[in-house]
């Protein structure tokens, strides 16, 4: 069974310097029947103007990940982290215990586009921890490349939960397929441009949960597309 998220259909929230949608439940947006998905709880899509970000806040037993399609956001925390994340990077954060950070725009002219997922950890408590990683367009191009997973094998970023986090880019006509294993449930994200999914259509903003079936297959049917893929327990 896939059920459609469509990005019309989500919260919203424009402060000015911050225009942000939100697929899930989150800060004055409440919706029952949008909670979240499995152990995922939060994807924003964020647009940060120029000079501008969420100033320093905390966070506790939540793994954090940022995914930046355009722009460069500029992360500070607590336990001493610096960095500058940019599209091809994704970001971990498990707030764990406790965290405090800030994220701006880099950028004095340009504004940043981004992705902000939560996901619930599989345990609380923990002692916060950070993690950044690039993954080359080419590595995503027409396939599905593992960028989180619970082991942090083959070069993904560590997530403190039984989740799998794939990234793919895709030209128009590419095709890709990924297989469920039984009892798994996922949610697909597509970041931009516009897919077929098992021949159902999806375009930017777009979400769908997935269970029941045994496998999935994306067929990109714009010059561009970007899709997030989470296979979840």
């Amino acid at each position: 069974m896939i059920t459609i998220r469509s990005a019309k259909e989500r919260g919203a929230a424009n402060f000015g310097w911050l225009d942000s949608r939100h697929t899930f439940s989150f800060g004055n947006y409440y919706d029952p029947n949008h909670l979240g998905f499995a152990t995922l709880r939060v994807i924003n899509e964020d647009k940060v103007q120029p000079d501008q970000g969420f100033g320093s806040h905390s966070h506790r037993d939540m793994e954090i990940i940022s995914y930046v399609l355009e722009g460069a956001l500029e992360h500070q925390d607590s336990i001493g982290n610096g960095s500058v994340i940019r599209p091809g990077d994704v970001q971990r954060m498990s707030a764990g215990a406790g965290i405090m950070h800030s994220e701006y725009n880099a950028s004095k002219t340009d504004p940043v586009h981004f992705l902000q997922i939560w996901i619930l950890p599989d345990q609380r408590g923990r002692e916060p921890s950070y993690e950044q990683t690039h993954f080359t367009a080419a590595e995503k191009q027409g396939r599905l490349r593992l960028v989180g997973s619970q082991d942090g094998r083959d070069g993904s970023v560590t997530i403190h939960q039984d989740v799998d986090l794939y990234a793919t880019y895709l030209s128009n006509g590419d095709q890709v397929a990924h297989r469920i294993a039984h009892g798994r449930l996922v949610w697909v994200q597509v970041a931009r441009g516009a897919v077929s999914l098992n021949g159902q259509p999806l375009s930017a903003g777009d979400g769908a949960a997935v269970s029941e079936e045994t496998s999935i297959t994306f067929t990109g049917t714009a010059d561009k597309v970007e899709v997030l893929v989470f296979d979840m327990a």
